[in-house]
């Protein structure tokens, strides 16, 4: 599978490791940003996330005029309209999301507000609809999982006409994303699971779907083995600062790898079960990868039998016949998640939720069918197709 045009974008400053909260002013004032905003939830701001970044900003003479810490789990364009009240009643000049995918992607939709006028957001959903570069926008990402902040796609809700409005454009991008293992440090064993397998997922699918390229590849790898190294690991020491960024750089990279090589079937399925069972997203797309790689494993042999080096090291790699790789690798992944399992309970199955009825696979079927990362699976999916990987999933 060699694509003979590509195209690799990834325009975010990424400032990683120890004290990354610290430079959080500097970056602002380069922008000539002086009243940032915070957008992040309840949660992150009950364990205490806020507060290295307030300080931050205070140490160096910069006021957060706002936080806004009601972002719901899955946002909505009423939340989006009451922040951009907020930013402008407030005289704000810029925005710090802090929080998972929905934060982050709450932050994106108002920042479309704020710089580009009215209350009404989804007439800017979809495409190429964006002309002009946004607001100062800085991400601190709290989860190791979804890459949202190297993504230029955010998902928000219309409530009123019950639908998922998206948004994209390469000018949703952030000007910074901010990787502190600080941040990440509190998540709970369950959370930090989900959040590492749908890391684990972007990269897998990034390198063997149809869109693969030689630079998302470098990333795709790269994110595979850091999630490979580090996640048991801090499974069983929370507080391993190391493992934590090792992690939280692990999904920054997947995120890089996916959004310049897409995602394919396990994205569609994901998708539709969240939408229909409201399963977390990095639950359904670790219950998903195996089943799959099984059903795409003739059309992407040889780049699944690579990924065994990186998710199991060289000598495992070098002791398995080349035949056998691909086999090898969706078994290291099953070992993975069996080891999850064990741990925090993250099932496996949708049986092993105690969400998903046998009677909705149907519909998650015809859901997934329409979903755009479809058209990137490397192998072609009719519904039955899609119904025999779900009773596969089932139990």
């Amino acid at each position: 599978m060699t694509n003979k045009y590509y195209e690799f974008f990834c325009p975010v400053k990424v400032i990683a490791g120890k004290a990354a909260l610290e430079h959080i002013p500097f970056e602002l004032t380069g922008l000539a940003a002086k009243r940032p905003m915070i957008v992040t939830d309840k949660g992150v701001r009950a364990a205490g996330l806020l507060d290295p970044v307030i300080a931050a900003c205070e140490e160096s003479g910069l006021e957060i005029v706002s936080i806004y810490d009601d972002v719901p789990p899955d946002s909505s364009t009423t939340v989006v309209r009451d922040i951009a009240t907020v930013y402008r009643k407030e005289k704000c000049d810029s925005i710090i999301a802090v929080g998972g995918g929905s934060a982050i992607d709450t932050g994106k939709a108002v920042n479309i507000l704020v710089s580009e006028g009215g209350d009404d957001i989804a007439k800017y959903s979809g495409a190429g609809i964006l002309k002009h570069p946004l607001k100062p926008f800085f991400v601190v990402p709290t989860t190791a999982g979804t890459g949202s902040e190297v993504t230029s796609v955010a998902v928000i809700t219309d409530e009123k006409k019950g639908v998922k409005l998206p948004f994209t454009s390469s000018f949703l991008l952030p000007n910074a994303a901010i990787i502190d293992p600080r941040m990440t440090l509190t998540l709970p064993p369950h959370i930090t699971a989900a959040t590492a397998m749908d890391a684990m997922t972007h990269a897998v699918e990034a390198f063997t779907c149809m869109a693969k390229n030689p630079l998302s590849d470098a990333y795709a790898t790269a994110a595979i083995k850091k999630v490979s190294q580090s996640l048991l690991a801090v499974m069983d020491n929370p507080k391993d600062e190391n493992g934590r960024l090792e992690l939280a750089q692990a999904s920054t990279m997947a995120g890089i790898a996916f959004s310049n090589s897409m995602v394919g079937l396990v994205h569609s399925l994901g998708h539709a079960t969240g939408a229909i069972c409201h399963l977390p997203h990095g639950l359904c797309m670790s219950l998903y990868l195996p089943y799959v790689l099984e059903f795409n494993i003739e059309s992407i042999r040889e780049p699944l039998g690579e990924l065994l080096l990186y998710l199991e090291g060289p000598e495992v790699f070098s002791a398995t016949p080349a035949a056998r790789r691909a086999e090898a690798s969706i078994s290291a992944i099953r070992k993975l998640r069996d080891a999850l399992h064990k741990r925090c309970e993250l099932p496996r199955t949708l049986k092993e939720t105690g969400k998903v009825l046998e009677s909705q696979l149907e519909a998650i079927a015809e859901m997934a069918l329409d979903d755009g990362s479809i058209m990137f699976n490397p192998r072609e999916v009719a519904k039955e197709d899609a119904l025999s990987v779900l009773r596969r999933a089932w139990a």
